[in-house]
């Protein structure tokens, strides 16, 4: 390696815990933020909308929206929920379900509905204002974990806080030749001990926007462009030619598929008959179609809730995929009936007129496909 001068003396070595007897050469803190600054300057990333008026309330949605979803995805999203929540306390005061409707599409909702409980507990709790003074009463807010409240008190005021988010994993554990799956807890304390170490004094919130534009710009995680990275020189996984191997990816396990039939119930007016789904579990909180196991159970539904209805032949069933699971969807048509009323946690849905109501992303598509299609017939897709 060049450089080798700039590598710590005393405090060299990042001490392995005692299940993995790693050991890895570190670069002083001085150094280490010098490069990443100055690659920074000059291509990280200095126009994005929340880092203009960086508030800790603009802060925060971004760094939400931002988890496992890219930059070019989040921004119209931010835009909207900005022009529609200016700050915290509008936010606070808006229903779930329009919360959960300018969501809809950037997935993972847990994190919308997340948002909305952190939002009521600041202006509960805190009278309106971010505790940007302490690191444990941010953390401690719905949603939000170490690395994002550290992400927010650094790019909100400037002081120094510790980031360990997807891209800084990447770039440490590269960097290092960290072994072992980030997830795994002894890994990960290995990763917040580096990161400890090169978070610097000075400058805090270009530096922690540089760490993430620099895994997300270059220390990618499939093609790596390691010629025009800053440390280059010093990477233990570039100099043994594996930067691919890192990070360790989690241990795979077989991802199971599951198989829900969902009720596409339509009146004389082709409105769709919707149902809210428990605040808790798959898409907590959103309004989706009626779900089944099987055609006996909606057939006993109808008789129920719309006797007369009439069910047609289920249409091609598709696959949603999670990140744990995919669910196989047949979407079952029915018609008429007497539906006396709604009952709380149902509404009748126009596709020609939606309402502003959260939707779980297969249904939004479903609901998009009927609109311009007779119900008699399936939909195109």
């Amino acid at each position: 390696m060049k450089y080798l001068s700039e590598v710590s003396g005393p405090d060299s070595r990042v001490k392995g815990d005692k299940d993995s007897g790693r050991v890895s050469p570190l670069l002083s803190t001085e150094v280490f933020s010098r490069r990443l600054l100055d690659w920074f300057d000059v291509h990280g990333r200095h126009d994005l909308p929340w880092q203009h008026d960086r508030t800790a309330y603009r802060v925060w949605v971004s760094e939400i929206m931002l988890q496992q979803t890219q930059v070019a995805t989040v921004i119209p999203y931010f835009e909207r929920f900005m022009q529609r929540f200016p700050d915290v306390k509008a936010l606070a005061e808006a229903s779930q379900d329009e919360v959960l409707h300018l969501w809809t599409g950037l997935g993972y909702y847990a994190r919308g509905r997340n948002l909305h409980k952190a939002a009521r507990v600041v202006v509960e709790q805190h009278a309106g204002e971010f505790p940007t003074d302490s690191l444990d009463a941010m953390a401690a807010l719905p949603g939000i974990g170490r690395s994002t409240a550290g992400a927010i008190i650094a790019q909100s005021t400037g002081r120094r806080a510790v980031i360990l988010d997807g891209n800084v994993k990447r770039v440490l554990t590269r960097l290092h030749a960290l072994e072992g799956w980030p997830g795994r807890p002894a890994v990960e304390r290995e990763l917040w001990h580096l990161a400890e170490h090169y978070t610097p004094e000075q400058r805090v919130v270009d530096f922690t926007q540089g760490m993430m534009d620099l895994g997300a710009t270059l220390c990618r995680r499939g093609q790596p462009d390691c010629e025009r990275c800053p440390f280059a020189d010093v990477c233990v996984a570039r100099a043994r030619g594996e930067q691919k191997r890192f990070p360790e990816s989690k241990p795979k396990k077989a991802i199971p598929l599951r198989h829900t039939r969902m009720l596409v119930l339509s009146d004389e007016a082709g409105r769709i008959l919707l149902e809210q789904r428990p605040s808790q579990g798959l898409w907590g909180g959103l309004w989706g179609l009626p779900q089944f196991d099987s055609d006996a159970e909606i057939d006993a539904w109808l008789d129920t809730h719309a006797p007369g209805a009439e069910r047609d032949e289920p249409w091609s069933s598709f696959v949603h995929v999670f990140s744990h699971f995919r669910l196989e969807i047949t979407p079952v048509p029915a018609r008429g009936g007497r539906v006396d009323g709604v009952a709380e946690g149902r509404l009748w849905y126009d596709p020609q007129a939606p309402e502003s109501v959260g939707l779980a992303a297969p249904v939004k598509k479903l609901l998009a496909s009927l609109a311009p299609f007779a119900l008699s017939q399936p939909p195109s897709r």
